[in-house]
């Protein structure tokens, strides 16, 4: 049965990729040629198509200057960068089931990916009982025990309670009322489910209004967003990947069912061909879609290139962040060949607590007091600015709390005074704020800093990498060294010029490839180039979760008594 593009691409789930399409009504024009991004492709009748992928390209808004129940008027195109944060508003209508949920809605490792239900009605599992209303948290979706389901989650009384719902579970689902605000860019990627539009509420601007807004002037109403997707896909006689939007007035028909997919090149992307057995490798691949970026090896990644991918293996990096007070910060993620020069920078620590964390047995925590506070207890010391400390140890000592006596857990230190040192005792509750005086004037070497001391870890470059001809930490005033992570990487070097090999991410390059059968030679090439990957801020949080998913929280602080 053909239907449009665009109603065929806004009801396709992701997972059932890739599809086979043939044009039933093709576009002509320019003796049947359509360029989309440099890219021309002949859309004609009986054409097919390869569907591989499809993201939001951009957004048609209908205003409503009123409320989101009035009448949807004027219409204009807002591409994904336009400025503003905008609350989005709960989708009204039902969703009947989990397995529609995961179909339709975003599910995914960041903190965008995580939408919340409740249902009118209660909900009984095995070990636990779903209240009407009850806010539900859906985190993931993962086999268990041989059944799809989705790991979720409820907070009683400050506890989280967590809970998987197999797909198969039916009721009346909606949305839950949001209170976060996102740029057009995120509510494109997260926050507008299939064959759904998505109502938002402009919250801020981040600009001044000008008439080259297509937004009126003053505009605080709603907006109805409905997508524009840009539509991968391989034609049968080309190699490279084709870029089709969604709203191309073509009829098209699905015919995968009864044609050969394999007659089709098959683009692999980098995790594709990290999946593959390391007996596999080396092999040789054409780039039919190279990755953004001026940054080497990027720059040398073009489409139509030919490269040897000589291996898969996992590889450390230290992740890091620029130190400043306010967003949005740049992160980095480094790694341990690098052979630049580090000096260590103060550390700031908000509470006691903090600083017992940091103290190490290698050497004296010293710090200066920024910020006063004033002791509820005799027995315990009350700080003014500029005073100045040696962190001991933790320990615990009784105080007298409304005329009994109760033990509570304090941080000893030595204040240190003009010509003596005098015993303190600082509650561990206390928030005030230290910053760290450094006597170590050495440089370091970025392995010497992960095996001498705990991170994080404050440096900034003192000896730049000479090796790197554009050294980015360089030119950063301060870093904060976060933390060890291990991430997969191939290795790859040029066919028609073998002298370096470089090591690329696998699950940050957005690049395609199809493999050649071409006699590789097995030996390395002597130079591995490494570089430092300069991260999103999105692609910082998603290695912080991977990296940590085994890990548990560390403890509160203790509070204050009451």
């Amino acid at each position: 049965m053909a239907s449009t593009l665009e109603k065929f691409i806004h009801s396709l789930d992701p997972r059932a990729l890739p599809r086979v399409l043939q044009i039933q009504s093709g576009i002509y024009f320019q003796g049947s040629i359509y360029e989309m991004f440099g890219n021309e492709c002949c859309l004609s009748t009986g054409e097919v198509i390869k569907v591989i992928g499809f993201k939001i390209k951009k957004l048609i808004a209908s205003i409503c200057e009123n409320n989101e129940e009035s009448q949807f008027s004027a219409k204009v195109e807002l591409p994904l960068n336009f400025p503003g944060l905008y609350k989005v508003m709960a989708d009204k209508t039902p969703y009947l089931s989990i397995e529609e949920i995961t179909r339709k809605v975003s599910i995914g490792p960041t903190r965008f990916g995580h939408p919340c239900f409740f249902c009118p009605e209660d909900i009984k599992l095995a070990n636990l009982t779903i209240k009407h209303g009850e806010q539900i948290t859906f985190n993931s979706v993962e086999e268990v025990n041989g059944t799809m389901a989705v790991n979720c989650g409820v907070v009683r009384n400050n506890q989280s309670h967590s809970f998987t719902f197999p797909l198969s579970q039916e009721g009346k689902f909606y949305e839950c009322e949001d209170d976060q605000i996102y740029t057009l860019k995120e509510i494109a990627e997260w926050k507008i489910p299939k064959s759904r539009n998505r109502i938002v509420k402009l919250s801020s601007t981040l600009h001044m209004w000008d008439a080259s807004n297509p937004l009126p002037e003053n505009f605080d109403g709603c907006l109805i967003l409905t997508p524009v997707y840009e539509v991968q896909a391989v034609m049968k006689f080309r190699k490279d990947i084709v870029h089709i939007l969604s709203d191309l007035d073509v009829e098209v028909k699905d015919i995968t069912d009864c044609y050969d997919i394999s007659s089709f090149l098959q683009p692999l992307s980098l995790e594709d061909v990290f999946e593959r057995t390391s007996k596999e490798f080396p092999m040789v691949a054409e780039i039919m879609e190279g990755p953004q970026g001026s940054q080497k090896p990027y720059n040398l990644l073009c489409t139509g290139k030919e490269i040897v991918i000589y291996k898969k293996y996992q590889a450390k990096r230290v992740l890091a962040s620029e130190i400043r007070s306010d967003f949005p910060k740049r992160h980095f993620l480094i790694p341990m060949s690098y052979k630049g020069k580090f000096k260590r920078r103060p550390r700031e620590f908000p509470t006691a607590y903090d600083l017992e964390i940091a103290r190490s047995e290698k050497e004296q925590l010293h710090v200066v007091a920024t910020k006063a506070f004033d002791s509820p207890h005799r027995e315990l010391f009350s700080v003014s600015v500029g005073d100045q400390f040696l962190v001991q140890q933790c320990q615990t000592s009784e105080v007298l709390y409304e005329g009994r006596k109760k033990v509570v857990d304090v941080l000893a230190c030595e204040q240190i005074l003009s010509d003596t040192y005098k015993k303190v005792l600082l509650p561990m509750y206390m928030e005030g704020g230290f910053v760290e005086v450094i006597h170590d004037k050495k440089q370091y070497q970025l392995s010497a800093i992960c095996k001498e001391f705990r991170l994080p870890f404050n440096v900034k470059v003192s000896v730049r990498d000479l090796s790197i001809r554009d050294d980015v930490l360089a030119a950063v005033p301060g870093l904060q060294l976060e933390e060890e992570i291990t991430d997969s990487y191939l290795l790859i070097s040029s066919v028609s010029s073998p002298v370096d090999s470089w090591e690329i991410p696998v699950y940050r390059l957005n690049m395609s490839v199809h493999l050649l059968s071409k006699n590789v030679q097995t030996v390395v090439p002597p130079a591995t180039k490494t570089t430092v990957e300069e991260i999103s801020e999105e692609q910082y949080y998603m290695v912080r979760r991977y990296e940590n998913q085994t890990l548990y929280p560390p403890p509160r602080p203790p509070k204050k008594p009451t």
